[in-house]
């Protein structure tokens, strides 16, 4: 008997995710992989990932896209749902934590809070102009302290005095590290503060105004370090959960969203990433908007184009 499927990609500027559910919404195969500039690429190497980890039998009924190409790989995939993260965010965690009230979400780029209230979104915030307090942040601290990133985490836990660290930008933080490291701070006091500082950061940002009511769920790429999960803990005074899949709880959703679509007569195509594809931007003269719209081609066939703010340019 075939297993009908939904597929759910998650297609961010640093990493990219992928996840197949059955039909009861169990997670039947997922992938995590770093998208490097290229997302058309980072999708054709994720379908790969995923279709070794399926049973032979395997149809995808329905596929859904999120993240910040979710447009641009949702025509690549000819998805049956386009939603954005917020949404798909919150189905997802909703999903396997009906009770959630509060989602923190920091990526590798951008961050984001999303506030619930009788399961659907009540308000949300997100941060996608500074890079301070993100992943990529911390990345780039981890290089220069000599770390590998996923040593941070359990190097912060052992501080017995985390240093002030300035993280409310990136040049800044920078020259405070410098600065402590040469007044004899050790590496992790070093960490701890960065990871205080990325939560203080967010709380008073992205966090600002908003009543944050547990249960809170914390996911993302940074709620796999530990040290940022017990500066959470600290700042806010209640527990944090961090799920197993959370930094795939985008990719869930937009599997969980696209389920409940009409399933496709055909199923769905592996090999689809691996047509010719082609974008072209042009600036459209029709009017004084000057709209930048961008054109998404497979095989020379225009599949959709975007940008545009008025029904002359296509």
């Amino acid at each position: 008997m075939r297993t009908s499927c939904s597929l759910g990609v998650d297609i961010g500027s640093i990493s990219t995710k992928g996840a197949i559910l059955d039909q009861s919404g169990h997670l039947l195969a997922s992938a995590y992989l770093l998208t490097e500039g290229n997302p058309l690429d980072a999708v054709n190497r994720l379908l790969d990932h995923l279709y070794t980890k399926i049973p032979g039998d395997t149809q995808i009924r329905a596929v859904g896209t999120t993240g910040s190409a979710r447009r641009l790989i949702g025509a690549m995939l000819e998805a049956d749902t386009v939603k954005n993260e917020i949404t798909a965010h919150a189905v997802g965690t909703l999903s396997r934590h009906p009770e959630t009230r509060t989602i923190l979400e920091i990526g590798g780029q951008d961050s984001k809070i999303i506030l619930l209230g009788n399961g659907i979104v009540t308000d949300y915030a997100m941060n996608t102009l500074c890079a301070a307090g993100t992943g990529a942040f911390l990345s780039a601290q981890a290089g220069r302290l000599g770390l590998r990133i996923d040593e941070m985490g359990a190097l912060a836990l052992r501080s017995k005095s985390p240093a002030r660290v300035a993280a409310r930008c990136t040049v800044f933080a920078e020259s405070d590290l410098i600065h402590k490291a040469q007044a004899g701070h050790n590496k992790a006091d070093l960490v701890a503060g960065l990871c205080h500082a990325v939560a203080s950061n967010y709380l008073s940002n992205v966090g600002k105004g908003k009543k944050i009511t547990p249960p809170v769920v914390f996911q993302g790429g940074v709620s796999q370090n530990q040290g940022v999960v017990e500066a959470f803990r600290r700042g806010l005074g209640c527990d944090i959960l961090v799920d197993p899949n959370g930094p795939l709880m985008g990719a869930i959703g937009a599997a969980l969203l696209a389920a409940k679509t009409p399933p496709r007569t055909v199923p769905f195509a592996f090999d689809l990433a691996k047509k010719s594809y082609e974008t072209k931007a042009a600036t459209c003269p029709a009017c004084s908007n000057h709209c930048e719209i961008v054109r998404f081609y497979r095989d020379g066939n225009m599949l959709d184009y975007w940008g545009n703010r008025c029904d002359q340019g296509i």
